[in-house]
């Protein structure tokens, strides 16, 4: 099989020159069918990103990760950090599906759906063309303090809006609402907390840029292990592009246009390399150039390096298929383990430091911490009873329990058991928490005795 060698390597990244400094990359602004497409995705997932905590479904939040009271919501779905095991399900089905669709596409994510390149590329790009002149079409304008001011008083405006998507992602619109407009003084160091993150995503797109996916981002070197000869990224047909120049056999005339829009500053032409993103800038910019030479499109297009040698595109073989079956047997557990999630959260602990109470001559008694937490989005009320022994009671403040939704309760329970079924130290009872004489849920602990 013919293996195209690259002309030129490199030891070091494209923004780094000869003396380990960083060159500030000016990539002109893309244009052509792959832009538009991405424009319409990248926008999409932008009102994504602002609208999801604001979508409710049955009440509930589309998307929320509210850490301050330890539950999530997605998909209207709440979960709360008692739910140990569905939430290492979602985890393994997140980083499955990550392996899966890399195996398969390549680094897709990072050029069309990562936020960073979201905001960095339709955000932050399009204001530095509007103050500094947009180089494609050739009007550069002259750098003056004046414009680099209101670019960057700009950048940090824009940095701001980001951070309270950021924040209410985390506490919920209404939530972050209060907290605006609440006196300074009530929250002071989520004012500071606020203003730091402002200014840390302020300095990632002014200057640092780029470098979050070449140099911080470990997904770029994921795909060096992940990938094969069948995953579909951009590439460029060295077979029919080379050798190059104007005069050569080649379709490539070596002019570099593809370098000029990258927004990593990247040479497709030298192969696979981590800092690209897929972005597709390079597509366009070689198909402009294809039809101004009467030849055809697609010198740089979505392919694989099998594609390239054969000229058959395909992505299936037995790692995707393997990926595919695990990642559709881990959906239908986790499907299954949310359908089947109790309703409530009970835990009953026995007070730290305490034993057996001689209630009187016929009973002991145990003093435990009662906890329960209605997980969905209705209100309940709940009563305890003891299911075994059948013999004894359990008391707690009231008979009845009313629990508001997305509510818990705290409180002391005092159970008591007949001397005569007390034979060992440590006697395993049973309670059962009742809906309308629904059983909801049962817990078991150990009742201690002499």
């Amino acid at each position: 099989m013919h293996t195209y060698q690259p002309k030129n390597f490199r030891d070091r990244p494209q923004n780094i020159d000869n003396t380990g400094r960083k060159k500030r990359l000016k990539p002109k602004q893309p244009k052509g069918k792959w832009y538009n497409r991405r424009l319409i995705v990248g926008w999409f997932l932008i009102l994504f990103l602002v609208l999801a905590p604001f979508i409710k479904i049955g009440g509930e939040p589309f998307m929320l990760f509210d850490i301050a009271h330890r539950r999530f919501s997605l998909f209207g779905v709440t979960i709360w950090a008692q739910d140990s095991f569905l939430l290492a399900m979602i985890m393994l089905v997140l980083v499955v599906s990550i392996v899966l669709f890399t195996v398969a596409f390549g680094r897709i994510w990072c050029g069309w759906a990562c936020p960073q390149t979201l905001f960095m590329e339709l955000v932050f790009r399009p204001i530095e063309y509007l103050f500094d002149g947009n180089l494609r079409q050739g009007n550069k304008k002259k750098k003056t303090k004046l414009r680099v001011f209101g670019k960057h008083l700009t950048f940090f405006l824009v940095a701001i809006l980001i951070t309270h998507v950021f924040i209410y992602w985390f506490t919920g619109p209404k939530r972050l609402l209060e907290i605006m407009t609440a006196p300074i003084s009530e929250n002071y160091l989520g004012l500071m907390l606020m203003f730091f993150i402002s200014v840390f995503y302020y300095w990632i797109y002014a200057f640092f840029r780029e470098q979050v996916c070449t140099m911080i981002c470990p997904y770029g070197r994921m795909q060096g292990v992940l990938l094969d000869s069948k995953s579909i990224s951009v590439i460029y047909d060295y077979k029919r592009g080379e050798p190059r120049g104007a005069s050569t056999a080649g379709d490539c005339i070596d002019c570099k246009r593809c370098i000029s829009v990258c927004p990593t500053g990247i040479d497709i032409k030298n192969g696979s390399q981590l800092e690209c993103v897929n972005c597709t800038a390079c597509i366009d910019e070689c198909n402009i150039v294809m039809k101004r030479l009467g030849k055809p499109e697609n010198l740089i297009r979505f392919d694989s390096f099998q594609g390239i040698e054969t000229g058959k595109r395909s992505f299936g073989n037995a790692r995707t298929y393997g990926y595919s079956v695990v990642l559709l047997i881990l959906f239908i557990v986790l499907a299954f383990t949310i359908a089947k999630r109790n309703p409530i959260e009970t835990s009953l602990l026995r007070v730290p430091g305490t034993i057996y109470q001689e209630v009187d001559d016929k009973n002991y008694s145990n003093i435990y911490n009662l906890k329960i937490i209605n997980k969905t989005n209705s209100d309940k009320t709940l009563n305890i009873e003891l299911i075994s022994p059948l013999m004894g009671n359990i008391q707690i403040t009231t008979d009845i329990i009313d629990l508001n939704k997305r509510g818990k309760i705290e409180s002391v329970a005092i159970i008591k058991i007949p001397k005569l079924l007390i034979t060992k130290h440590s006697t395993p009872i049973t309670i059962g928490i009742y809906e309308n004489e629904e059983l909801l849920e049962t817990y078991t602990t150990n009742f201690v005795g002499p």
